[in-house]
């Protein structure tokens, strides 16, 4: 797959089974978000990679901030299941280094970079993925587990795996709804 096929036909594939990337492969998908935007060499990312064991202790933070929050037995049993869509989930964050040129903005947005760069460095490989976010990534509770300081953020929650079905086609959208000229 060329890459401008893999970026023009990229799509989220929510079902996921085993093997999640591993080795090389998996090499590949971090050096990938390694490469994304970085002005002033902040190297604003880290990745929290959860699989086997991890997906539970990723399900025990979520639960925790769930319980927190004095969520509905629902709420709790979906986020509890959450993790377990797929084999692997890694958890990037944006870890801010406070820098005069370089806003804390602009640090999230690199890290939003590199997890488009890791799911499509994934996808190149024959694996899939999908890239969650929602209420609870900005929880304390959760904040408080993965270490966060100051103006970190997790920017999301990749979930990769082998994809368990045929991706969707890829609809059309007319580009002049989206751009304009100056």
């Amino acid at each position: 797959m060329d890459a401008l096929d893999l970026l023009l036909n990229r799509r989220s594939i929510a079902k996921l089974s085993e093997p999640a990337p591993e080795g090389v492969a998996l090499e590949n998908i971090i050096k990938a978000g390694l490469r994304a935007p970085d002005h002033a060499a902040l190297t604003p990312w880290r990745f929290v990679i959860a699989q086997g064991e991890g997906l539970q202790k990723l399900s025990d933070i979520l639960v925790r901030a769930a319980e927190a929050d004095n969520s509905e037995d629902a709420v709790v049993e979906k986020v509890k299941k959450a993790p377990f869509r797929a084999p692997m989930v890694i958890t990037v964050i944006a870890k801010v280094t406070e820098h005069e040129k370089v806003p804390a903005l602009e640090q999230h947005l690199s890290a939003g970079c590199a997890a488009q760069a890791m799911q499509m460095a994934a996808v190149a490989q024959g694996f899939q993925g999908f890239w969650r976010s929602g209420k609870w990534m900005f929880h304390p509770e959760v904040h408080q587990a993965f270490g966060l300081e100051g103006e970190d953020e997790i920017v999301g929650f990749l979930y990769l795996g082998t994809p368990g079905c045929t991706p969707m086609k890829v609809p059309e959208r007319n580009l002049s709804q989206f751009v304009e000229f100056l």
